[in-house]
């Protein structure tokens, strides 16, 4: 021996190679790989990306990489169960410490970390409140805390949970860098989470686009919204959805409305009983084509990639909650679709939710600030997402992928219009709702409005020009833009803001949409996943993890997600090393399940050594194959009749891997040896000289 072997224990450290080998990715995620090394240099970082960014690979590579334990503080049982989950599908030592546990689970755990094994533990914040939690993180060596929703920690958030507040002391009491993600943060929020979790001082800050090009926005104006529900889910019957609901009432009753048009569907939402809400949870993350209906109790930790469609049977409370929720879609990166429906009632009832609430007033104006972004984006006049986009501070171009992009908006000048509701409104004292006052416009002449004298306004019967749809629409529009409000104290009445007096004095003027109800329906058609050829091959592979899935207990996506099978379908691998190449498919996922899905591509497929399955679709691969054969040619020498020698399939693998450029550092490969080095390591260099 020229020295001692390689050492070939040791875990590998690079980000890049894990984030192939292990998770199947041929490169990161714009944005990602900062990210990835200022946690793994164990700076403290905070980091807003998009839902469905990929913010938990950005802890998941480091924690590989570095010595010790990373500790991830997760909000709900359900995400930390999935992630565990599929780490370990990936084949990465990761568990659980929770309430929803079972005694061996926990004892496995425990088990884990106490033989070193364990990377990632995952913790609900309750935990932290436990005198036995600082102790146990000590002695298993804690090097990084991760935090994920870290917008969880600011009080005014609707997703605020008390026991974040322990997080920035557990952070003091460890002594170690602390990492932070979430998928939405205004500068408030932002603003609170350094002073929560980093004692104030700023950490390495990462604010990525927010832009999700592969979900398509839309909005439509309320009009018998069960039925717009109900095309909307019909068009795409088979596929993952969530429809948001205001009430939870509302959410019982589309649901059945749901399964009575042939729908796999349930409803969510937090009256029910805390066991039944886990079974919708369950039973969404594993049902291909279940649609859930629900409040947004059903909104945070939901993980699954493959929802594929989004929709608000109800207008969201703000801007940012809109994003969160329409975020639910597509998070696999393959095409997902939005609709969200909104109308007069739904803006009062916003509207009055603030108005009623026990915020103090400059909590109240930011909230109503919010709204009216939400407002704005609804009646937008160009596309929907540069006005999103906008909302973040970010610019962008027509996206081509929003229901304003496909048919641009009919827009008019309505400043006469407008004025003439203003003076309409003022008129009256501001004691009436749109339905009156429309009623005015057109000269209509109710009980109502000859009872209290409106027939003798000056405005009565001024607006006969546009119809009563019309008219709604322009009080819909005028809410919408906040020229009025509906005043809670006066039961709805609308009364006008400060913005609309410029127009009323004839200082500025106004355009909005000539959108009527008839003329405002939602998206139908639907975006084929793949072209018409892949398709059956594709419904071929879902058939195939769903049985796969079925056995192994486990959601479908956690075997491979959509957009992998999208993929296998378009390229159609014809071997081990093609399967490698697909998005997703690491070498643990390669080694499970590659040969089924193979052959459900081709029929029947080589099975491989697992030593070179480890090396499948890397350059090593074809070197290992090559030296494979100059091993055999050689096995009994030059002249085919030495004695029989053989060099393993693992040393192999490190002779591709590490590509030793001489005899000596061939020698010094663990399973070498100079006998061997004699018979094979000319024949070897050659082979890897060529490659």
């Amino acid at each position: 021996m020229l020295g001692p072997p390689l050492d070939d224990s040791g875990p590998m450290t690079e980000p890049q190679t894990l984030l192939q080998t292990i998770f199947g990715f041929p490169g990161f995620r714009p944005g990602q790989e900062e990210i990835v090394e200022a946690v793994l240099a164990g700076r403290n970082t905070l980091a807003i990306m998009p839902t469905g960014g990929g913010k938990s690979l950005c802890f998941q590579l480091p924690a590989l990489c570095r010595d010790g334990v990373t500790v991830v503080i997760s909000p709900l049982i359900a995400l930390m169960r999935d992630q565990v989950r599929s780490l370990r599908e990936a084949g990465v030592e990761a568990g659980a410490l929770t309430s929803g546990n079972t005694e061996t689970e926990t004892e496995e755990v425990f088990a884990a970390l106490d033989e070193g094994r364990l990377k990632l533990l995952y913790m609900a914040p309750e935990r932290l409140a436990s005198a036995a939690t600082l102790p146990m993180l000590r002695r298993i060596k804690t090097t990084l805390i991760a935090v994920d929703e870290a917008h969880c920690v600011s009080q005014w958030g609707h997703d605020f949970r008390p026991d974040y507040l322990r997080i920035g002391e557990l952070r003091r009491s460890l002594g170690v860098p602390l990492a932070a993600f979430t998928a939405t943060a205004d500068e408030e929020t932002r603003a609170e989470i350094v002073t929560r979790l980093f004692d104030g001082v700023m950490p390495e800050t990462f604010l990525r686009g927010f832009d999700r090009p592969n979900i398509h926005l839309a909005f439509a104006v309320k009009d018998n919204p069960r039925t717009q529900v109900l095309r909307f889910a019909a068009a795409r019957k088979g596929q993952s959805g969530i429809v948001y609901c205001a009430t939870r009432a509302k959410t019982e009753t589309l649901a059945q409305a749901l399964r009575e048009e042939g729908h796999a569907a349930c409803f969510y939402h937090g009256g029910m009983d805390p066991e039944e809400r886990r079974q919708v949870e369950t039973r969404f993350q594993r049902e291909d084509g279940l649609i859930v209906v629900a409040t947004v109790a059903f909104g945070m930790g939901i993980d699954k990639p493959d929802i594929r469609w989004v929709a608000h049977a109800d207008l969201p409370k703000s801007i940012e909650g809109y994003y969160q929720e329409i975020g639910r879609a597509g998070r696999d990166g393959a095409a997902a679709e939005t609709m969200t429906l909104y109308g007069p009632d739904d803006i009062r009832l916003r509207r009055s939710q603030i108005d009623e609430g026990l915020a103090p007033p400059d909590r109240k104006a930011a909230d109503h600030a919010r709204l009216n972004a939400l407002l704005g984006l609804a009646e937008a006049m160009k596309c929907r997402r540069q006005v999103l986009l906008g909302y973040f501070g970010e610019t962008a171009e027509p996206c081509g992928n929003c229901d304003l992009c496909d048919r641009p908006a009919d827009l008019f000048d309505a400043t006469e219009a407008v004025r003439k509701a203003l003076s309409a409104i003022l008129r009256t004292g501001e004691w009436f709702g749109a339905g009156h006052l429309i009623d005015i416009l057109t000269g209509s002449e109710t009980e109502k409005v000859r009872e209290r004298g409106h027939d003798k306004l000056p405005t009565f019967a001024v607006g006969r020009d546009l119809s009563k749809a019309a008219w709604g629409a322009v009080f819909r529009q005028m809410m919408g833009r906040d020229l009025v409000r509906p005043d809670t104290e006066r039961h709805g009445a609308l009364r006008m803001t400060d913005a609309a007096r410029p127009i009323l004095r004839g200082e500025e003027s106004i355009t909005l949409r000539r959108d009527t109800i008839t003329s405002a329906q939602p998206r139908v058609a639907v975006r084929a996943l793949v072209a018409d050829e892949d398709a059956p091959l594709l419904s071929a592979l879902k058939s195939k993890r769903r049985a796969l899935a079925e056995a192994a207990g486990v959601p479908a996506y956690v075997i491979f997600p959509d957009r992998t099978l999208i993929e296998m379908a378009e390229k159609r691998p014809a071997d081990q090393d093609g399967m490698a190449g697909i998005t997703g498919v690491g070498a643990k996922k390669l080694e499970s399940y590659g040969a089924a899905f193979l052959e459900v591509i081709n029929g029947a497929a080589e099975i491989l050594h697992p030593q070179r399955m480890r090396l499948a679709g890397r350059p090593a691969g074809q070197v290992f194959d090559r030296l494979a054969d100059a091993q055999l040619a050689l096995s009994r020498g030059e002249d085919g009749t030495g004695k029989y020698l053989s060099v393993t399939h693992s040393t192999l693998r490190l002779i591709a891997e590490r590509r030793p450029a001489s005899l000596s550092d061939l020698e010094r490969i663990q399973g070498m040896g100079e006998q061997k080095v004699e018979r094979f390591g000319q024949a070897f260099l050659n082979v890897l000289r060529e490659a």
